[in-house]
Protein backbone atom coordinates (compact mmCIF):
# COMPACT_ATOMS: atom_id res chain seq x y z
CA UNK A 1 0.00 0.00 0.00
CA UNK A 2 1.31 3.46 -0.79
CA UNK A 3 1.77 5.80 2.19
CA UNK A 4 1.88 9.86 2.38
CA UNK A 5 4.87 11.27 0.80
CA UNK A 6 7.72 12.22 3.01
CA UNK A 7 10.47 14.46 1.88
CA UNK A 8 14.07 13.85 2.99
CA UNK A 9 14.46 17.22 1.20
CA UNK A 10 17.56 15.55 -0.66
CA UNK A 11 16.95 13.77 -3.89
CA UNK A 12 20.05 12.68 -6.31
CA UNK A 13 21.95 15.74 -5.51
CA UNK A 14 25.20 16.01 -7.19
CA UNK A 15 28.09 17.71 -5.98
CA UNK A 16 31.11 19.36 -7.43
CA UNK A 17 34.30 20.10 -5.28
CA UNK A 18 35.35 23.72 -4.96
CA UNK A 19 37.56 25.94 -2.31
CA UNK A 20 35.67 28.58 -0.40
CA UNK A 21 36.39 32.05 -1.52
CA UNK A 22 35.04 33.07 2.19
CA UNK A 23 33.18 32.03 5.08
CA UNK A 24 30.08 29.88 3.59
CA UNK A 25 27.46 28.84 5.87
CA UNK A 26 25.60 25.14 5.87
CA UNK A 27 22.71 25.02 3.33
CA UNK A 28 23.38 28.89 1.14
CA UNK A 29 23.34 30.11 -2.01
CA UNK A 30 26.89 30.54 -3.42
CA UNK A 31 28.10 31.65 -6.39
CA UNK A 32 31.81 31.45 -8.72
CA UNK A 33 34.31 33.49 -6.44
CA UNK A 34 37.30 35.05 -7.73
CA UNK A 35 39.45 32.88 -8.08
CA UNK A 36 39.13 29.42 -10.48
CA UNK A 37 37.54 26.26 -8.45
CA UNK A 38 36.39 28.98 -5.32
CA UNK A 39 32.72 29.55 -4.85
CA UNK A 40 31.56 32.31 -2.39
CA UNK A 41 28.38 32.85 -0.59
CA UNK A 42 25.71 35.04 -2.65
CA UNK A 43 24.75 38.01 -1.37
CA UNK A 44 22.33 39.32 -3.88
CA UNK A 45 19.28 38.78 -6.26
CA UNK A 46 21.49 39.84 -9.23
CA UNK A 47 24.28 37.11 -8.43
CA UNK A 48 24.40 34.43 -10.75
CA UNK A 49 24.43 31.40 -8.39
CA UNK A 50 25.51 27.55 -9.13
CA UNK A 51 24.60 26.06 -6.59
CA UNK A 52 24.14 25.09 -2.78
CA UNK A 53 26.83 24.64 -0.10
CA UNK A 54 27.02 21.00 1.02
CA UNK A 55 28.58 23.02 4.53
CA UNK A 56 27.38 20.39 7.56
CA UNK A 57 24.92 21.78 9.90
CA UNK A 58 26.32 23.64 12.80
CA UNK A 59 30.06 24.39 11.38
CA UNK A 60 31.16 27.09 8.49
CA UNK A 61 33.57 27.13 5.65
CA UNK A 62 36.41 29.26 5.64
CA UNK A 63 38.36 30.39 3.26
CA UNK A 64 40.36 28.01 1.82
CA UNK A 65 38.37 25.33 3.00
CA UNK A 66 37.11 22.71 0.47
CA UNK A 67 33.68 23.36 -0.17
CA UNK A 68 31.12 20.62 -2.26
CA UNK A 69 28.70 22.96 -3.71
CA UNK A 70 25.06 21.17 -5.05
CA UNK A 71 24.86 21.90 -8.75
CA UNK A 72 22.08 19.50 -9.79
CA UNK A 73 19.53 17.45 -8.47
CA UNK A 74 17.20 18.91 -5.28
CA UNK A 75 18.77 20.12 -2.28
CA UNK A 76 17.44 21.65 0.26
CA UNK A 77 18.20 25.67 0.86
CA UNK A 78 18.06 27.33 4.13
CA UNK A 79 15.38 30.14 3.83
CA UNK A 80 15.55 34.25 4.32
CA UNK A 81 13.47 36.48 6.47
CA UNK A 82 10.63 36.80 3.56
CA UNK A 83 9.80 32.97 3.41
CA UNK A 84 9.31 31.33 0.35
CA UNK A 85 6.39 29.39 -1.53
CA UNK A 86 6.26 26.35 -3.13
CA UNK A 87 6.73 27.06 -7.47
CA UNK A 88 8.77 30.11 -6.62
CA UNK A 89 11.93 30.57 -8.67
CA UNK A 90 14.66 30.55 -5.98
CA UNK A 91 17.34 33.10 -5.82
CA UNK A 92 19.64 34.31 -2.86
CA UNK A 93 18.91 37.47 -0.63
CA UNK A 94 21.99 39.26 1.51
CA UNK A 95 23.08 36.24 3.21
CA UNK A 96 22.91 33.70 0.94
CA UNK A 97 19.31 32.92 1.79
CA UNK A 98 16.24 31.86 -0.35
CA UNK A 99 13.97 34.26 -1.38
CA UNK A 100 11.74 34.43 -4.21
CA UNK A 101 13.10 35.70 -7.28
CA UNK A 102 11.18 39.49 -8.45
CA UNK A 103 13.16 41.19 -10.80
CA UNK A 104 12.17 44.73 -11.80
CA UNK A 105 11.26 45.72 -15.28
CA UNK A 106 14.49 45.02 -17.03
CA UNK A 107 16.55 43.91 -14.46
CA UNK A 108 17.67 40.28 -13.85
CA UNK A 109 17.84 38.09 -10.90
CA UNK A 110 20.06 35.20 -10.84
CA UNK A 111 17.97 31.53 -9.95
CA UNK A 112 19.41 28.50 -8.43
CA UNK A 113 16.48 26.97 -8.91
CA UNK A 114 12.41 26.36 -8.01
CA UNK A 115 11.39 25.97 -4.28
CA UNK A 116 9.16 22.51 -4.09
CA UNK A 117 8.19 23.30 -0.52
CA UNK A 118 6.97 26.47 1.28
CA UNK A 119 8.99 27.49 3.88
CA UNK A 120 9.33 30.38 6.77
CA UNK A 121 12.35 32.33 7.64
CA UNK A 122 15.03 29.67 8.92
CA UNK A 123 13.46 26.74 7.79
CA UNK A 124 15.01 24.28 4.97
CA UNK A 125 13.00 23.92 1.79
CA UNK A 126 13.45 21.58 -0.72
CA UNK A 127 14.49 23.32 -4.01
CA UNK A 128 14.82 21.81 -7.82
CA UNK A 129 17.93 22.98 -8.61
CA UNK A 130 18.55 24.80 -12.37
CA UNK A 131 20.77 27.76 -12.23
CA UNK A 132 19.89 30.30 -14.89
CA UNK A 133 18.76 34.09 -15.10
CA UNK A 134 15.39 35.69 -14.50
CA UNK A 135 14.28 38.56 -16.45
CA UNK A 136 12.00 41.29 -14.84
Amino acid sequence: PKGPITMSGIRNPVYYPFLAGGTINPNTIVKIGTADQTVIQATAAADQPVGVAAVPAGSTASSGDRVDAVISGVYEIKVGAAGIARGAKVTSDANGLAIAAAPAAAANNGIVGVALETGASGDLVAVLLSPGVMQG
